[in-house]
C-alpha cells in the first residue's frame, strides 16, 4: 500500500495538504510517505470503511493522528477498542500489539510517526491472540 515515490516534502518543497494528496492518489487504500529522515518517517494513510490491518507489534513507540474519519485501535492490554475521531491522536507504545480498524461509511485518513526503518513486526514469545478477524 505504501507509495515507492520519493517523500512528497523536502528542502525544495515544503508544504503539502491532505486535498491535494487525496487527488494525487485516488480512492483508498493508499499511503504515501510525507517525510523520511535517518530517524523517522512520517506516512499519510488512507483506508477504506470497514478496512482492518494486522494484529503486530513495533519495537519502539508509534503514534498517529486523525485528519478524516474514525478508526479504533485495538492495543493489547486494554480491555476494549479505543475510539479516536478526526482531531484526535493516539499512541501504541512500544512492544504492544495494535490493530487499526476504520469506522463509518467514509474512509479513513491518518498520519503516522514512526521510526525509520521500523516495520510490523508478529512473532513474539509471549504473543496474545489476534482478535477475530485480525489480518495475520
Amino acid at each position: 500500500m505504501t507509495d515507492k515515490q520519493p517523500p512528497t516534502l523536502s528542502a525544495d518543497r515544503v508544504m503539502a495538504g491532505i486535498e491535494e494528496l487525496k487527488a494525487r492518489h485516488g480512492p483508498p487504500p493508499w499511503a504515501t510517505t510525507l517525510v523520511r529522515t535517518d530517524r523517522y518517517v512520517v506516512t499519510v494513510i488512507c483506508q477504506a470503511p470497514g478496512h482492518r490491518n494486522d494484529w503486530h507489534y513495533h519495537l519502539v513507540d508509534e503514534c498517529w493522528s486523525v485528519c478524516e474519519g474514525e478508526l479504533s485501535w485495538t492495543l493489547e492490554g486494554k480491555p476494549e477498542p479505543i475510539r479516536v475521531k478526526a482531531g484526535e491522536w493516539i499512541l501504541a507504545p512500544a512492544n504492544t500489539f495494535h490493530l487499526i480498524e476504520v469506522h463509518g461509511e467514509q474512509p479513513a485518513i491518518r498520519i503516522a510517526i514512526s521510526f525509520a526503518d521500523e516495520y510490523h513486526r508478529h512473532e513474539r514469545a509471549d504473543a496474545p491472540p489476534a482478535p477475530p478477524g485480525a489480518l495475520q
